[in-house]
């Protein structure tokens, strides 16, 4: 489990599930098990569905225990896979949507900026866009989307029109190439935070992120049973604003949504009106955790 990453704001989400033990819940995002091994805990004979698209994760699996079933997908696929195993509501879904501390140390999946690795980045080892893909292929519109969308990139042209120049005499393969394009317009007192986002607009593209996100909510309000738990951990503003306007509104939309007579459509109650974030201890023993943020709603 050390290998991926430690449980960010652990005792915080798990309490926020507000666990029955004869309850069924869904970890979104097995990763190394931390929340999944502490939700078996409170449960005694509820049941326990854990996703992870990453072939990776599932070594990690929980072996022996009834109780818990893994299932090796994207969350986005939810519905479908839970209903594969005849389950149609549960009580509590968590989801920690931050990149497992694993990606980052493992040199060969091209996630860390530390390593001269292959530009990869697909959590799923299946899906046919890898980064080198959007690097090469994608034209000067499709990168200035992802590097503003994704990223917030301001001026989006530049790094678009760099990429495409330095494509034209030779192929971007790995993570030290795609950073040399950059050498003379970033600083090194800036360098890790512009690498970091550059890195993290590609990601998100490869691996659709914030679609998959959006339709594990959608299926999640449906799934969820009257006192339901949602737990959400978001790690970066994009994932965050999704969570926050979901639970606020029980759409993407940042206004109140209304039935055919005009009352008010709002299908959770907020358990959490601000998000939580880790402690000064916490992020002291994880400083991966710094960017943490925690929102809990509750299914009316």
């Amino acid at each position: 489990m050390n290998r991926y990453h430690h449980p960010v704001l652990l005792n915080e989400s798990i309490h926020g599930l507000n666990i029955k033990p004869g309850g069924v819940y869904v970890d979104a995002t097995f990763g190394g098990g931390g929340h999944a091994r502490e939700i078996l805990k409170s449960l005694i004979h509820g049941r326990l569905i854990a996703f992870d698209q990453d072939q990776e994760a599932i070594k990690n699996t929980i072996k022996g225990d009834k109780r818990f079933k893994m299932i090796n997908s994207n969350f986005r696929n939810l519905q479908r896979e839970l209903k594969k195993i005849d389950i149609v509501a549960i009580d509590g879904l968590i989801v920690d949507l931050g990149v497992s501390a694993f990606h980052f140390t493992n040199n060969q999946r091209g996630f860390s900026l530390k390593y001269d690795s292959v530009l990869d980045m697909r959590m799923d080892k299946t899906l046919n866009k890898d980064g080198r893909f959007i690097l090469n292929k994608y034209n000067k519109a499709n990168l200035n989307r992802i590097f503003k969308d994704h990223a917030d990139f301001k001026k989006p042209d530049l790094l678009s029109a760099l990429i495409l120049n330095y494509r034209q005499k030779s192929i971007i393969s790995t993570t030290f190439e795609f950073k040399k394009i950059f050498k003379d317009i970033v600083s090194k007192k800036n360098e890790n935070q512009f690498f970091a986002r550059l890195f993290q607009a590609v990601r998100i593209e490869v691996n659709d992120e914030i679609n998959a996100l959006k339709e594990l909510l959608l299926q999640a309000k449906e799934l969820l049973s009257p006192s339901g738990r949602l737990v959400a951990i978001a790690y970066h503003s994009l994932e965050d604003v999704l969570v926050k306007r979901f639970m606020k509104f029980g759409s993407f939309s940042n206004t109140q949504e209304k039935d055919f007579f005009g009352v008010s459509c709002q299908p959770f109650k907020l358990i959490t009106k601000k998000p939580i974030t880790p402690s000064p201890l916490e992020i002291k023993i994880n400083n991966k955790s710094r960017s943490a943020k925690l929102r809990i709603c509750e299914k009316k």
